[in-house]
């Protein structure tokens, strides 16, 4: 029986040479919301990745769901931060997120298929914009469907990098709403630089700075915060909106 979606012993990355993350010890569990941040080039984004096994590790152990990280029956959803698309392609929502169901060259979309893409779409509030054309989208209503893109597959594990980057603040807190119900069917990890915005709706946070400076939850976090970015840091506890830990 597998007790965590990952877990990581004594991992390291590096790049020519160059460290890039230093025996990280840590895991994530089945059920878990967990905000990873740190400074740019702290290894947020290598970490998911090799979650993924798009990125092999120099030394270490990694499993995911019990498997090798790559492994295609590893149930996860992935954002990343930068979603390539040609916004001339006419493509419409609903199609955008059908593709999430791919199984292969010569394989055509069944009608389960298209049911899973109608549920994905009611999930992130986008049903009723099912035809339109994917390029005619806002901000936050982009990420929406490439959030449905994402959980179509229905994974365990739901990898988001940087998923606040282009939506308007108003968007935000639907945003989190909308991450709030759907941890309930899976595990999330959202990569983040927004300190005090994330600690009032994750659970856990991992402080990364090419080394874990923190691991564990919203309230024990301001001292190690604090010694990562040199700074007095603000920290909201999660489900106390209004509960400063430390004052800026």
């Amino acid at each position: 029986m597998v007790n965590n979606a990952v877990e990581m012993e004594d991992v390291c990355v590096t790049f020519n040479k160059q460290p890039v993350l230093k025996d990280i010890n840590f895991s994530i569990g089945l059920n878990d919301f967990l905000a990873i941040i740190g400074p740019n080039g702290g290894g947020k984004s290598t970490l998911l990745k090799i979650i993924l096994g798009l990125i092999k590790v120099n030394r270490g152990s990694l499993s995911v769901f019990g498997n090798e990280p790559g492994n295609p029956t590893n149930p996860i959803g992935y954002l990343p931060q930068h979603v390539s698309f040609d916004p001339d392609f006419p493509i419409n929502v609903f199609d955008t997120v059908l593709s999430g169901r791919y199984h292969g060259f010569l394989k055509t979309y069944s009608e389960e298929d298209r049911e899973k893409v109608s549920e994905a779409l009611r999930e992130v509030n986008m049903l009723k914009m099912g035809d339109r054309q994917i390029s005619r989208l806002s901000g936050g209503q982009m990420q929406r469907v490439f959030i449905a893109r994402a959980i179509v597959r229905e994974p365990k594990l739901l990898l988001l990098d940087e998923p606040m980057a282009s939506i308007d603040p108003e968007m935000q807190n639907s945003f989190y709403n909308l991450l709030s119900r759907l941890r309930d069917r899976m595990a999330i990890v959202l990569v983040s630089h927004d300190v005090g915005a994330v600690s009032s709706h994750v659970d856990n946070i991992a402080c990364l700075n090419q080394t874990l400076y923190y691991h564990g939850s919203v309230e024990n976090a301001a001292e190690p915060l604090e010694e990562m970015y040199k700074c007095p840091i603000d920290l909201l506890s999660h489900g106390i909106p209004h509960r400063v830990l430390k004052k800026h």
